[in-house]
């Protein structure tokens, strides 16, 4: 099978080096997942109390009026782990009714969501970095469901143009006549995150790290990104300023995250800029935005 010459871009040979970590629940996709929760409701009294992700985002540090269901977390936690339930597993069941109600236009998206589908389209790596406890395959395929529903088909043509130009520039070896190869391929290079997941730990424990809570968990995640990253890059002979920018709508996770670039990241590596943006904001539909340059402080797009 030949390919159409115009069906390959050459030009991502030539093009900025943008790349993005993406928190999941409530900054790419509203899920309907719930935590459950017990609340104080007088001196000793509780109640049973199930919140979303985005209430959890706020209340999460309130010790004194709320705590996992039965002083347990894997409890209030159950639902994102990955179990099944009527033969389907929740994240993926989650991450389908998620984006249904976006397609239907039942739901408005969550402040990253177009990003990540300009991200797709363009063919750029990606991490999706969240704190549920899911397998990367898992989260893999929760990606490819968005590509199949929420990419319409030009925008499908023109994320494998943009595939098929970068295999044919920096793995030449690489087939590019199958659709469904080169997207596999593509989907098998970016990186998928689940903090809480035994994957994750043993990632940990291969690198000989700790985690003691999610915050310290995203930074290991965003490191270990990075450092995959320029990686690709050396490999592919490419050397020009990188830009990695992450998108979370928990407050204290971006808080975390970006003193972790200030004292650690920007001197580690000098010659990327980051950027990070706070999505939680209803006032700022794409996010609060913060840069932080490396030490050269070089003129990156």
């Amino acid at each position: 099978m030949s390919i159409d010459p115009a069906a390959v871009n050459y030009a991502v040979a030539e093009r900025d080096l943008k790349y993005y970590i993406f928190d999941w629940d409530d900054n790419v996709l509203h899920m309907p997942t719930r935590i459950h929760l017990e609340r104080r409701t007088g001196a000793r009294d509780w109640v049973s109390h199930s919140v979303s992700t985005s209430v959890f985002s706020i209340i999460r540090k309130d010790t004194a009026r709320y705590r996992p269901m039965h002083g347990d977390w894997e409890e209030a936690f159950r639902d994102f782990r990955d179990i099944t339930v009527k033969n389907e597993n929740v994240f993926l069941r989650d991450t389908r009714e998620a984006i249904d109600r976006v397609a239907r236009g039942d739901t408005e998206p969550a402040p990253s969501f177009e990003k990540l589908r300009r991200t797709l389209i363009e063919g750029r790596l990606f991490s999706i970095l969240t704190a549920r406890g899911h397998d990367p395959e898992i989260i893999k395929a929760g990606v490819r469901y968005f590509i199949e529903k929420l990419l319409n088909g030009r925008e499908k043509a023109e994320m494998l143009r943009n595939l098929r130009g970068y295999l044919a520039c920096f793995e030449p070896g690489h087939g590019i006549e199958s659709d469904s190869n080169v997207l596999e391929y593509y989907l098998s290079l970016c990186r998928y995150y689940g903090v809480m997941s035994p994957h994750f730990r043993e990632l940990l424990r291969q690198h000989d790290a700790e985690a003691a809570d999610t915050e310290e968990g995203k930074q290991f995640a965003i490191r270990d990104f990075l450092a995959y990253v320029l990686a690709i890059l050396r490999r592919c002979g490419v050397n020009r300023p990188v830009s990695i920018g992450f998108s979370d709508d928990d407050v204290h996770n971006v808080q975390a995250v970006e003193a972790f670039i200030r004292t650690a990241l920007a001197r580690e590596f000098p010659n990327v800029k980051f950027v990070v943006y706070h999505t939680a904001d209803p006032e700022l539909p794409t996010g609060r935005k913060i840069e932080v340059r490396g030490q050269l402080n070089l003129p990156l797009a």
